[in-house]
């Protein structure tokens, strides 16, 4: 359940991305880390996506492996808060893009 919520957020997030077709500017500084090769606003986004999901599914998985019987109760409680986290994250950065675009829409050109 969590998880669809947090695909539909960011499936949102992802498609106001890419209808405004926000992309890196090849004159703009890119800042990257090792060896990395420089990502526009969209991938970025898919990362923080990704990393994200993987959240999610870690707190899911320590679930599992509590009832289990594999890992402490405090373990789980702490991949669940991150997951909380994770998820309230991902809906306010969707909200401020939703914003953003909704701000850019109605300037005068």
């Amino acid at each position: 359940m969590m998880m669809e919520a947090v695909s539909s957020v960011l499936k949102d997030v992802a498609g106001v991305v890419q209808s405004s077709g926000v992309k890196a500017s090849a004159s703009a500084p890119a800042v990257t880390q090792t060896a990395q090769p420089a990502l526009g606003f969209d991938g970025v986004m898919e990362q923080v996506a990704a990393d994200a999901i993987g959240s999610l599914k870690g707190g899911e998985a320590a679930s599992v492996s509590y009832i289990q019987g594999k890992v402490s109760a405090q373990s789980v409680v702490e991949a669940v808060m991150s997951a909380e986290q994770t998820l309230q994250m991902a809906v306010a950065v969707r909200d401020k893009v939703v914003q953003a675009y909704q701000e850019v829409s109605r300037m005068a050109i």
